[in-house]
Parts: structure tokens; sequence; C-alpha cells
């Protein structure tokens, strides 16, 4: 029973340590857009522009760090802080104003996208860079 226990312990010890990334910011999950009319000097004011995001509460409907975020809320408010851009409001409306590009071509500020909700472009988070993304995620939760 106790070596059944400690190995399971010291699996999960090594596969915590595996790991470099912040526990704030999630992988890569799908398509990936790029917004065309960005300034070349851009990509990096938009990442930190997104992490200062970080631990905002999730709302529906939100835009605003004072009301709190939904996916695309957040897209559009660090996009706005950042670039002056003013987005549309949907994910999917959002992809369509994108280019569909590579993961090989991924710069800080492209868009991710993913079925959340079994239907195409539910979600939407803003890449950041070494295969990490931010995002409001989903009612409880907080911008990761």
């Amino acid at each position: 029973m106790w070596t059944k226990f400690a190995c399971i312990a010291c699996f999960l010890l090594l596969a915590g340590c595996g790991t470099t990334r912040p526990p704030h910011i999630e992988r890569l999950p799908g398509d990936i857009t790029r917004i065309e009319s960005l300034p070349a000097d851009a990509h990096s004011e938009l990442s930190m522009v997104a992490l200062s995001q970080l631990g905002i509460p999730y709302a529906n409907g939100g835009n605003t760090p004072e009301q709190g975020f939904d996916c695309s809320g957040l897209v559009n408010y660090v996009y706005k802080q950042a670039t002056g851009l003013s987005l549309p409001r949907t994910t999917f409306a959002l992809f369509k104003i994108g280019r569909v590009i590579e993961e090989e071509g991924l710069q800080p500020g492209d868009l991710v996208f993913y079925n959340t909700l079994s239907r195409a472009y539910s979600h939407v988070g803003i890449y950041l860079g070494e295969e990490r993304f931010i995002h409001a995620p989903s009612s409880g939760g907080v911008v990761r």
C-alpha cells in the first residue's frame, strides 16, 4: 500500500517539475489568426497589456477590468488599449477579420481560437509567445 502511494506521489512530483510555463498561462489549443493592420512594434505591447489583466474575473459580456471580461471582451480591451484598434465583439467576427496563419509563424498578439461549446470559434485567446496564450476562460474563472 505505502509503496504504491510513494510511487504515485513521486510520479506527481516529477511531472510537476517537468513544466516551465507559469501556472496562469495555458498552452495553445487551436486555430490561429493574425490581425493584419497592426503596427510592426505592437506585438510586445499587446502582450504587456494582456498580462496586466491576469486575475480579472470572468463576466459574460464584460469588456473592461471593472466589469470583468469574457473572452472576446478581453481581446477587444487589450487591442484597444495597446493599438487603438476597435475590433468586432464576437469570437466568430474576430476570426473572420483575421488571416489564418500556420503555428510556425506565430507572433505575440495573434489570436488563438478553439471549440468549447461544440461549435467552431466559440472561444478566443491572445498568443503571448513560447506556445502560451492568455484568455478569459469561463464563468467563475479569472483571466489566466
